[in-house]
């Protein structure tokens, strides 16, 4: 017996539904109880809301109940309700991913830290991640932030990772969230980094930016000190050393031949510019490490240049000038005659900071080489140096005298120790010696009333400190606080002055660990071509940490008292600043080089520097 389908509320109908739509909140909104009253069913589904099924699809009775329908005004509930449903599956909720960083590819220039651009240095500092290449590591290291983390990007056994690795160490930190820089060595612009590595980023949907900098091309001729155009030549030709297919016939004169990492090559090089027409008598300029304290260039003709180079014995990668503009160099070389050019000179120092001699001697060509030999650390007993900070808070002193940057150092973060700071000197007289004692003393907000006006020396301060007068001094008592080690000098000179010192240890020196075996090595040996000593200490403490310099090393000595400690040691004073600063030190130390090449280039030799006529002299002597 068949019956007339109908339709009849979801509760009354035994049969299942097969498939169900829910309704849109516009046509079958729920009416919800206020919150006052006991908690309300939802009112039953409109017919609407469920799409009949003829009997002949669905049995009119059936053993299992009929599920309740659910409008779109109902809660959601944790598990969809399946309804056997034909329809598209329910989404689910899309999972939630870091952030993406973003990725820089910057250009580390031809060598020299200084030369990359100021975007460049910014980013560096800001990089969660620098992927570096691995003779671009000293760059990353000069620039990159406290939180940097570098990554070089090199093989197990020290070789170039290959490009698709280089990538993926990108995209590896950028997906995780990071901002990547990816410091290239020379010029990407150049040499195709830029197309492969900044386009494989690209297509995988990362931002990219690039950062061009001082291209080898133009920046290492500049300091080999030549232009690329000039006279008769008018055009730049950059070749890659390497290409097999170069038509060398195609060389045009009167054209500046710039080959990318030539160095090696520079003999081949020669014969066959020589074979394709090109006069031997043309110039060559082999330059390598270029614009860095390393750099050394070789000139010579293309007829000469296969002798040349086998008496240089040198190799590695470098550029290679072909042309008439390489004879510039005779009047513009600016970099490789400083005085101190290539000069290693050892500066041994306390542990945190060699302060600005190691600048200054950059400035003049040196490679510096810091060597920590002393240690500063609080004093052993703190009360005798807790009860003058008290006194000097309470007015105990009429003077405070310092004598080093590491007195300055103690006595600022005891009174920051107490919550204090530079306002407990009001009414404080202050004196000190030393440039880098009076510049700490200005950044922690103190200017000192007397500093000698020439010599830094404690008899210099001596010299411009009053007499102590009873009707103008309130108080004879002058705060010093010093080394545990510190001299009598200065505390006799003052006695004798009328005033009543208390000589307070502020601070101890103690002797530092012992460098690596190769720089006590490189000391002893004569690998160093200077040591420069900034205080008395730091020659006892070298000395005891690392052994004496041979006597073909210069020594050079900021004053007096410290040429006395290096001679007591059986140290020759070789220079002695004629002022007792940094600067006067450094530039003593420039003029005794000077000195030293005159005398070279008299007698007809190669090199002025001490290391290098040592090793002479021991090849000689084999």
């Amino acid at each position: 017996m068949s019956t007339k389908p109908k339709t009849t509320p979801a509760k009354a109908t035994p049969a299942k539904a097969t498939t169900a739509k829910v309704a849109p909140a516009k046509v079958a909104p729920a009416k919800v109880a206020p919150a006052k009253a006991a908690p309300a069913k939802a009112a039953p589904a409109k017919a609407a809301a469920v799409k009949a099924v003829p009997a002949k699809q669905a049995p009119a009775q059936s053993s299992t109940p009929a599920k309740k329908a659910t409008t779109a005004a109902t809660k959601p509930v944790a598990k969809p309700l399946d309804l056997g449903m034909d329809d598209e599956p329910i989404r689910k909720a899309p999972v939630k991913r870091p952030a993406m960083g973003s990725a820089a590819l910057v250009s580390a220039g031809p060598g020299e830290p200084d030369l990359v651009t100021l975007r460049a240095a910014n980013l560096l500092r800001e990089a969660d991640v620098i992927v570096s290449d691995l003779d671009v590591l000293h760059i990353a290291q000069a620039h990159a932030g406290a939180e940097s983390v570098i990554v070089d990007a090199a093989d197990a056994q020290g070789g170039a990772l290959p490009q698709a690795a280089r990538t993926a160490l990108v995209l590896e930190s950028v997906r995780e969230g990071k901002n990547v820089v990816r410091l290239v060595s020379g010029d990407p612009v150049l040499d195709g980094t830029l197309l492969n590595e900044a386009g494989a980023l690209i297509k995988a949907r990362i931002h990219v930016e690039v950062v061009p900098g001082v291209s080898e091309v133009t920046g290492v001729p500049a300091y080999a000190g030549f232009g690329l155009t000039g006279g008769r030549t008018r055009q730049v030709r950059i070749v890659d050393a390497h290409d097999t297919d170069l038509a060398w016939a195609d060389l045009a004169a009167r054209t500046t031949l710039v080959f990318l990492d030539g160095a090696d090559r520079a003999a081949d090089i020669a014969a066959r510019l020589m074979h394709a027409g090109v006069d031997e008598t043309t110039l060559m300029a082999i330059t390598r490490k270029g614009t860095t304290v390393d750099q050394r260039t070789m000139v010579a003709t293309l007829g000469e240049v296969a002798t040349a180079v086998k008496a240089t014995r040198q190799s590695g990668p470098g550029l290679v000038v072909v042309g008439e503009v390489v004879a510039q160099r005779e009047r513009l070389d600016w970099f490789e005659v400083k005085s101190l050019f290539g000069w290693r000179v050892l500066i041994p120092r306390t542990q945190d900071t060699a302060g600005p001699v190691t600048g200054l001697l950059r400035g003049h060509g040196a490679v510096p080489v810091e060597v920590a030999t002393i240690s500063v650390e609080p004093p052993r007993t703190p009360q005798q140096i807790d009860r003058a900070i008290h006194g000097l808070v309470s007015g105990r002193y009429e003077w405070i005298g310092f004598t080093s940057v590491n007195a300055v150092r103690a006595i600022r973060e005891k009174l920051q120790g107490y919550g204090l700071d530079a306002r407990s000197f009001a009414g404080l007289k202050v004196a000190a010696v030393g440039d880098a004692t009076v510049s700490a003393l200005i950044d922690f907000g103190v200017r000192p009333d007397i500093v000698p006006a020439g010599e830094q020396t404690t008899a210099a301060l001596l010299d411009e400190w009053p007499t102590y007068d009873s009707l103008t001094d309130p108080i004879n008592r002058v705060f010093l606080p010093r080394a545990d080690i510190a001299t009598d000098t200065l505390v006799a000179g003052l006695n004798e002055l009328g005033w009543e010192v208390e000589d307070v240890t502020a601070y101890r020196t103690v002797r530092a660990a012992p460098p690596p075996v190769e720089t006590r090595e490189a000391i002893k040996s004569g690998g160093f071509d200077a040591v420069v000593f900034t205080s008395s200490s730091t020659v006892r403490n070298l000395v005891g940490i690392a052994g004496k310099p041979p006597h073909t090393t210069i020594v050079a000595c900021i004053g007096p008292q410290t040429a006395k400690a290096a001679e007591e040691h059986g140290l020759r004073v070789d220079v002695l600043a004629e002022t007792s600063t940094v600067p006067g030190l450094v530039e003593a130390l420039a003029l005794h080089a000077e000195v030293l090449r005159a005398s070279a280039l008299e007698a007809g030799e190669q090199t002025w520097r001490p290391s290098r006529r040592r090793q002479a002299a021991r090849r000689k002597a084999t």
